[in-house]
């Protein structure tokens, strides 16, 4: 069992954003000097949800804050890239990280954000895969000839090319059926989010898809059983108590929840913001109850949290959790007391017999 971070780094009240960078700088640093296995990042647009709209550059400060934990996006958002661009943003990048790249790639949840692009958010899904098969195509030649229906290039010299050969191991994070279905049919790595139930429901359509393969992940990785991830991300708060911990976890979920709800209320007030239809739901569970009791998010001392990670590890199945555990308001203080708890008392023991 392998354990990660997530972090959308979202706006976080009054706090400098220059501040928040800090902050997280230090998490992360204190992550990797903890054996965390990967720092993975998201990528929103217009929204206090994300601060960091364009993750390479942030992720070119961890490379070098760090020095064993990977990084990478969970996700890029393919159809808003130049896939030569992108191919040579994500060399530099495991250049500078030294081989420690991970390449999240996806579509783009959110049609509002999609549309402030000028991407038809109705043809995003056929724009990542025609963006997702050239860049692919970009990472694995000297030179670049792609014709898709969305991206063409002829002969284009691949002078940056990764370090990690034949390119860094991609990864898929899905919300639904169909892109996990993909993600296994292509071979990456995966995870989920929502709750038990939409994860359960993600992770075997993927399952199904890896298995009619045949072949296993594409770029497997030796940590994980089987050579491929498949995981879950999650918000985890710990604390000495569980009434401390939930005295943390619940403004800073509430306020996560309301970053990402902005998108949404601006869409109510706006004619020009178009929807793709089915996305009216919250992205998560806005009372933080039922987002404990749907395992979206994990809050306790370190027993409470080790006992439902082990119930979710047995009812998913995953070798894979990615924690998130600096999020909404949380003080850096809180995030790294949180998270020294999980790893000194958590995360060496999930699995083990429970002790007297």
């Amino acid at each position: 069992m392998q354990f990660g971070l997530f972090d959308h780094i979202d706006l976080a009240g009054d706090r400098p954003l220059a501040q928040q960078y800090d902050e997280r700088l230090q998490l992360v640093a204190a992550a990797d000097a903890a054996g965390f296995y990967a720092y993975h990042v998201a990528e929103h647009h217009a929204t206090p949800l994300n601060t960091i709209p364009a993750p390479g550059v942030f992720l070119g400060a961890v490379a070098r804050a760090t020095k064993r934990i990977r990084m990478g996006p969970m996700v890029y958002l393919l159809p808003l890239y130049s896939p030569l661009r992108l191919i040579e943003e994500i060399s530099i990048l495991d250049h500078l990280s030294h081989g420690r790249m991970e390449v999240g790639v996806g579509r783009g949840v959110s049609p509002y954000e999609l549309n402030f692009h000028k991407v038809d958010a109705e043809k995003s899904r056929e724009i990542f895969i025609d963006a997702y098969n050239c860049l692919i195509e970009g990472l694995t030649h000297d030179r670049l000839t792609y014709h898709g229906e969305f991206y063409n290039y002829d002969d284009v010299p691949m002078i940056l090319r990764p370090l990690q050969q034949p390119h860094p191991a991609m990864w898929y994070g899905s919300s639904n059926v169909v892109g996990s279905q993909w993600a296994g049919e292509r071979g990456l790595h995966f995870a989920s989010n929502g709750g038990t139930e939409r994860a359960k429901e993600n992770i075997a359509a993927y399952r199904a898809a890896l298995a009619g393969r045949g072949t296993g992940v594409e770029t497997p990785h030796a940590e994980f059983p089987g050579g491929g991830a498949i995981g879950i991300s999650r918000q985890v708060v710990v604390a000495d108590t569980d009434e401390e911990a939930h005295r943390i976890a619940k403004p800073a979920h509430e306020h996560i929840y309301n970053n990402q709800m902005f998108l949404r209320r601006e869409a109510l007030r706006r004619t020009d913001m178009k929807s793709r239809p089915g996305y009216v739901d919250p992205p998560s569970k806005g009372d933080y109850d039922l987002a404990i009791a749907d395992g979206s998010t994990i809050a306790g001392s370190p027993a409470t949290v080790r006992a439902a990670i082990e119930a979710q590890i047995e009812a998913l199945g995953i070798n894979y959790l990615i924690c998130y555990f600096m999020f909404g308001n949380m003080t850096l203080k809180d995030a790294m007391r949180s998270m020294e708890l999980f790893a000194t008392q958590v995360k060496a023991n999930v699995g083990e017999p429970a002790r007297r």
